[in-house]
This record gives C-alpha cells, sequence and structure tokens, in this order.
C-alpha cells in the first residue's frame, strides 16, 4: 500500500507529458471533468456519466455491457464507439482492484487508471507511463469518433500478404541450396575432426573431399543424421550461419548456454534460415529466426519461470486445475472432458528443435524435458505402463479423443510409434465393446478421433517415410472398422517460409496415408505482421493442409519478445482473415472433409476457387487460458501504469468443459507488453505502425464458432452425462 501512495507522487515524463495535453486537447469536457474535480472519485464518476451518455443511446451495447447479452452475433453488432464507452465503464467498475501480476514475479497491483489519468491532470503525477497515455488517447478518440473501424479492402491484404514469400518460391529454394551447401562443408569438417562422434555417419579412409560431400548430400536425406548433428552450442550455430550472427544477440546466446537454457537446431532447419539481406526476401524468416534464438527476457526469467499451464502440474492422487484425476505425474494432461493428451516415455518426449516460445519451457527448466535422445529412449517397461495409461482411456466416460503429442508424436521411432497406436487400437476396441452391455444413456463415449502432434513436416521433414507412411495408413484401415472417423496430424507451421520443396512432400505422404493434415499456428510477434499470418493458411491451403488454431503467444515475461498483444489477436481476425471467410453453404461439405482426406487439397481449391477467396478461414484465433481452455471471449478491464492491458477472459461457451468452471470464475490476464512497446517491435521489423492504428480499439474479443471440420462425429447411441476421473467440490 505505502509503495502505491509513494508510486502515485512520480512525476510524468514530458514524453508523456505531451500525449496528456493531447488528450486534454481533443476531448474540452474530459479536460474540464480533470480540472474540476477535488479528488478521483469525483472525476470517476463524471467520466462515467460521460461514457454512459453514449453507451445508453444503444439499448443493445447497453445490455452488452451490463452482461445480459453475450456471444458472437452480440459482439458483432457492437458500434465502435459503444465498445470504448464500455472499456471505460469497465475501467471505473475495476477501480481498485488488485492482481497478481505474474509477469513481475507475483507483485500486486492496483487497477486504477482514471485515478492516475487525474492525477496525471491534476499535478503531473500519478507514475503512468508513454504507453499508458498513449492507450488513453486512442481510447478517447475511439469514443468520440475520431479513431473510426476500419476495414482494409482486399487488395490491400492482398498487397500485405505479397511481402512474404514461400519457402517454394524458387529464389527462395536457389539460396537455400547455398546454405546447405555451406553446412554440409561445416559437417565434413566436424566428422573428419570427430567433434561429433558417431558409428553411423563417419569418413573410411582415403575419400576424397567431394566423396566425403556427396557422402553428406546423402545423409542430408536421413532424419537420424540431422538430430546426431544437431547444434547445441552459439558458437557453432554462428559458424553454421556464416558468422552472420550479431554481438548483441551472442551474447544473448552465450548467456542462455550458461543459465542451462537447451538449445538444439537441426542442420536442415538451419539451412532455412538467411545470412544476408535479399530484396525479395527481407524480414521473411523472423517468424523462423524467433523461434530458433532465445531472447534477452526468456534467460532473465529462466529458473524462475512460473508455470502456465496450471491443469498440466500433476500431484499423485490429487486432481488437477480442471479437476481431473490423473493416472501419471507425466503422461496425461487433460482440460476438457472429451479429450486427453498422451504424451509417450519414449524420445517422443524430445523434439526435432527447441520453440523458443514453447508452452513446456518450465518443464524444460525442471529438467523434466530434454533432448539427451539416448535417455528418453524407451525402458522395458514403458509398454506396460502404456497399458495402464490406456486403461484411463478405456475407462473414462467422456473421453473420445486422444492427441499422442511430447515433445512431439514423429519423434517416437516408427516401432514405438506402432505400439503406441497399437495399444490405442486396443483400448478403442474394448471400450466399444464394453459399450455392448450398457444401457441406452448410460454407454460410455467411445473413440472417435486419434491425433498426432509433430512439428516434424516444419524442423525436419525428412521423418516422414515411406515407413512411417504405411503405418499411418494401416491403422487408419485397421481403426476406420471399429468406429474411429477423424486421424489427424496436427502441426505447427509459423511461417510461409517454413514451406518447403521437402515439407511439400512430407505433406503429401500424411495426406496419401489419409489423415488431415492442420495447422495450429503460433502468433508470435513477427507472424503477427499484417498479412503474415494470411500468406501462410494460403500457402498451406494450396499444399493441402487446413488451418485449426491461431495461438496468442501463452506465458509470462519470458516469452515477452514474441508476445502479440490479444487486441491485435482481434484485429487479425477481423480485419484480414476475413477474406477467407466461408459462405456457411459449404458448412456440410467441410464436415465431411476428413472422410476423404486423401483428397483435402482439391476439396479445399474448389471451395476457394467458386467463392474467389485465397484461403479457407477455418482457424479460430484464441489464447489457452491456465486451467479453462481455449478462448478469445475477453473485455479489458484495466491497464498498468506501464500501459499493459488487464483482461478478463470467460471460457467459450461453444465447447464442453470440466464442471470446474463453474466455481472458477472469469481468468484474469495481465498482458506482458503495452499496445506501444509492441509497436517498437513492429518498427524495428520494418512496419509501418500506422498500418496498425485501430488495434487501440479492439478492447473485447468474443471467440469464433468452431468450424464443422473440426466438430466430433455424432454416434448413433446416447452416451452417459456423467462424469468419471473428476474430483470436484462443487
Amino acid at each position: 500500500m505505502l509503495k502505491n501512495k509513494r508510486n502515485n507522487k512520480v512525476a510524468i515524463s514530458l514524453k508523456s507529458y505531451r500525449i496528456l495535453a493531447k488528450i486534454l486537447d481533443e476531448n474540452p469536457l474530459l479536460a474540464k471533468i480533470l480540472s474540476q474535480s477535488k479528488n478521483e472519485t469525483e472525476a470517476m464518476l463524471e467520466i462515467r456519466a460521460l461514457a454512459f451518455s453514449v453507451l445508453e443511446k444503444n439499448e443493445h451495447a447497453l445490455a452488452y455491457y451490463k452482461r445480459e447479452l453475450n456471444g458472437r452475433q452480440a459482439f458483432e453488432k457492437l458500434e465502435w464507439c459503444s465498445i470504448a464507452a464500455i472499456r471505460i465503464l469497465d475501467y471505473i467498475d475495476y477501480a481498485g482492484k488488485k492482481y497478481v501480476d505474474l509477469n513481475r514475479k507475483g507483485e500486486l497491483i492496483t487497477n486504477n487508471p482514471m485515478k492516475y489519468l487525474w492525477l496525471a491532470a491534476k499535478d503531473g503525477t500519478g507514475g503512468a507511463r508513454y504507453g499508458f497515455f498513449v492507450d488513453m488517447l486512442y481510447l478517447f478518440r475511439q469514443l468520440t469518433g475520431k479513431l473510426q473501424e476500419k476495414n482494409p479492402p482486399k487488395e490491400q491484404i492482398l498487397k500485405w500478404m505479397d511481402k512474404f514469400p514461400s519457402g517454394l518460391e524458387p529464389r527462395i529454394v536457389a539460396i537455400r541450396k547455398e546454405n546447405k551447401e555451406r553446412i554440409i562443408k561445416i559437417l565434413i569438417r566436424i566428422i573428419e575432426k570427430g567433434e561429433i562422434k558417431s558409428k553411423n555417419y563417419f569418413f573410411e579412409p582415403d575419400l576424397s573431399y567431394e566423396q566425403k560431400f556427396f557422402k553428406v548430400l546423402k545423409w542430408w536425406d536421413i532424419s537420424h543424421f540431422h538430430l546426431k548433428f544437431a547444434i547445441r552450442n552459439p558458437k557453432l550455430l554462428n559458424e553454421m550461419l556464416d558468422n552472420s550472427l550479431s554481438e548483441e544477440l551472442l551474447n544473448t546466446l552465450y548467456k542462455a548456454e550458461k543459465a542451462g537454457i537447451p538449445f538444439f537446431v537441426n542442420p536442415y532447419f538451419l539451412s532455412l534460415i538467411d545470412t544476408k539481406i535479399n530484396s525479395f526476401s527481407i524480414g521473411a524468416d523472423f517468424a523462423m529466426r524467433d523461434y530458433l534464438f532465445h531472447s534477452k527476457q526468456l534467460v532473465e526469467e529462466y529458473g524462475e519461470i512460473v508455470a502456465w499451464e496450471k491443469e498440466d502440474t500433476v500431484q499423485p492422487g490429487k486432481p488437477n486445475a480442471a479437476g481431473w484425476v490423473l493416472p501419471s505425474l507425466h503422461n496425461i494432461h487433460r482440460r476438457y472432458p472429451e479429450v486427453a493428451i498422451l504424451i509417450p516415455d519414449t524420445t517422443g518426449r524430445a523434439c526435432g528443435g527447441l520453440c523458443v516460445s514453447c508452452q513446456r519451457m518450465y518443464d524444460f527448466q525442471s529438467g523434466h524435458l530434454n533432448f539427451d535422445l539416448n535417455k528418453l529412449k524407451p525402458k522395458e517397461t514403458w509398454l506396460q505402463k502404456l497399458d495402464r495409461l490406456m486403461l484411463y482411456f478405456e475407462e473414462d466416460a467422456q473421453l473420445r479423443d486422444i492427441l499422442i503429442t511430447g515433445g512431439d508424436a514423429f519423434m517416437s521411432s516408427t516401432p514405438a510409434l506402432r505400439n503406441i497406436l497399437e495399444a490405442v487400437y486396443t483400448m478403442a476396441l474394448h471400450k466399444k465393446k464394453n459399450n455392448e452391455n450398457l444401457p441406452e444413456g448410460e454407454k460410455f463415449a467411445e473413440i472417435t478421433r486419434v491425433r498426432l502432434g509433430t512439428r516434424l513436416p516444419v524442423y525436419l521433414p525428412q521423418r516422414i517415410t515411406n515407413e512411417l507412411v504405411a503405418l499411418l495408413r494401416d491403422f487408419k484401415s485397421k481403426a476406420s472398422k471399429i468406429g474411429i472417423k477423424q486421424f489427424f496430424i496436427q502441426t505447427h507451421f509459423v511461417s510461409p517460409m517454413e514451406i518447403t520443396p521437402e515439407a511439400l512432400q512430407g505433406v503429401k505422404l500424411l495426406i496419401s496415408a489419409g489423415w488431415t493434415v492442420a495447422n495450429q499456428l503460433v502468433f508470435t510477434t513477427s507472424a503477427s505482421r499484417r498479412g503474415h499470418s494470411a500468406k501462410l493458411r494460403k500457402v498451406l491451403n494450396d499444399i493441402g493442409v487446413i488451418n485449426y488454431y491461431t495461438f496468442t503467444v501463452k506465458g509470462y515475461r519470458e516469452n515477452y519478445h514474441n508476445f502479440a498483444t490479444n487486441a491485435r489477436a482481434v484485429q487479425e481476425q477481423l480485419e484480414e482473415k476475413v477474406i477467407g471467410s466461408i459462405p456457411k453453404k459449404y458448412y456440410d461439405e467441410i464436415k465431411h472433409f476428413p472422410e476423404d482426406a486423401e483428397n483435402m487439397e482439391a476439396k479445399i481449391d474448389k471451395i476457394r476457387k467458386l467463392e474467389n477467396i485465397p484461403f479457407l478461414g477455418t482457424d479460430r484465433n484464441v489464447l489457452n487460458l491456465p486451467g479453462v481452455g481455449k478462448s478469445l471471449t475477453f473485455r479489458v478491464i484495466g491497464i498498468t501504469k506501464g500501459g499493459r492491458r488487464i483482461l478478463e477472459f470467460e471460457h467459450d461457451t461453444a465447447r464442453h468443459h470440466s464442471p470446474i468452471i463453474n466455481k472458477m470464475g472469469r481468468v484474469i490476464i495481465i498482458e506482458s507488453k503495452s499496445i506501444v512497446d509492441y509497436f517498437a517491435q513492429l518498427e524495428e521489423m520494418g512496419e509501418d505502425s500506422a498500418d496498425y492504428e485501430t488495434i487501440f480499439g479492439y478492447s473485447i474479443g468474443e471467440t469464433e464458432k468452431l468450424m464443422p471440420i473440426f466438430e466430433y462425429p455424432d454416434y448413433n447411441f446416447k452416451i452417459t452425462s456423467k462424469f468419471t476421473n473428476l474430483e470436484i467440490d462443487l
């Protein structure tokens, strides 16, 4: 409390004062209120009346503010100025509330925006900073109509998209061929000098340099080779990238190494990174680079990272944050009634590379996840444990969907993955047979969907071999006969530059096995640039991949560099993704796409051509909330003195949840950066922040409807409404 009082006496900066002057100059009535109010309470009452005068003119908006109306349709009817009025009223309604800020190591912060504004106008104090005042400037511009909602024309969006080439373009392919040759030369030296020793990859005596080169060139097509010779330290990384890394970045990487942060990037993916500026691809690989290179915030926070996924924190015999009792500490993760994640005790616990913004960085910090592939090989007891884990699915009343991930499902060897899929098949068959003895209304949900989570089509497409594809094809053929209807490969392309000839070939092989390949884009700062996500959706559709989710980056300050604000997620959804909107007349057709996944590319292309749209906007922009699940239903209820927005989230009402949501209430998220700080990053990447100006107006979100292709198939029987493996003290 004393700290807050002291901070309220801190003078604002000259830079902040100039923005404050603009606010007062553009809003004479607000200036009068702030100057004549004797205290902050009086000021808030007058400002509340000002906002209410705007809102009461629109009964729909007034009902939305009072939460008498909600949902996507109600949200889409809100006028731009009404959204501003609702935010002002929420700022005042939530004034004085205190929240734990996990971006600041659990510091308790007080939410009181109008008090800070009043103090600044009254005597230039309050301690609010530049980002706060800029956000407030645009808030009142939105209220008065000076900031208007904009819908960029399709031609403008296509122009933005054209800035980002794909990895299939000949000029890009040629650059990567040069990169590959440079990296192979370094690999030859590493093998010659025994810097990395391997019983599989070595040179016989008396080979010429050309013979060695062609030998490594042949090994390049083997996934195990890339894993064996993955780069694990900054010095070798810089050499592989032609010594192109800046001194500042290298210092950060060395600090990361000293802090024990894992580093793992394979030669193939490294060959996709630009080492010099090319006029036709400037900044095109930024989203890829931000997956590889540690930020200074991650280095500073490592060791004190707090788990974002609260439901993933499991204690034996106790329910997780969502109320589910799980059979093991690390193998099964669960949030929803219908689906649970299986993480095997195989090399599937590892990945083909480290994604810096990984949601499981907390597990790397604890040592549970790592890149020691030898230690991750399954022990003899794994198959017995696998049977026990499958029993959990078999005996659960609501589970119908199993997502095998990690780590990465394709990091498991093909024999290990075969064992897992065989266990899934046996479990699903048992569950089906068990239902024969249960009456209608008491039958358990049967397995209807099997998913494999993998980034190897991106990181290491060489892993997608004929042997793997045969396994997937055979499993689908057999599993389809016992009622499993949907087979998904969920992958993570984050940039159109990752779609290479090798990735294209890998995706085509997966589709040929009859599996639907769906993409989950992580909406990093660099991936959030105007047109970038839209271009990715288009190129993915071109190769037969359907778009599933666009995820706002999770985590606290450790992910500061990669975090794009939730306002940008809403802006991208409404101003860019909208050009891929699918008429409802195609919904039934889309729902049945997975039944003929082998022809996915043609099915996607048919609708695109009929409707003249560049991509099918089948994905949903969401944030994965701790304990609640995916949602973009929120209202901005406050803002810190630094301009970081405080969001109050609700769960997605369109899907089933654990009953825990009935007692846990709404979820508060304090963002890790202000919009002004986000703009600074965009400008550093060559973007014009004026193109993003309307972002300030997006202070309300509503989760999009799940597209039919991702809905569960219907049963021809009635299942029980009861839950098992659930402990909630309601």
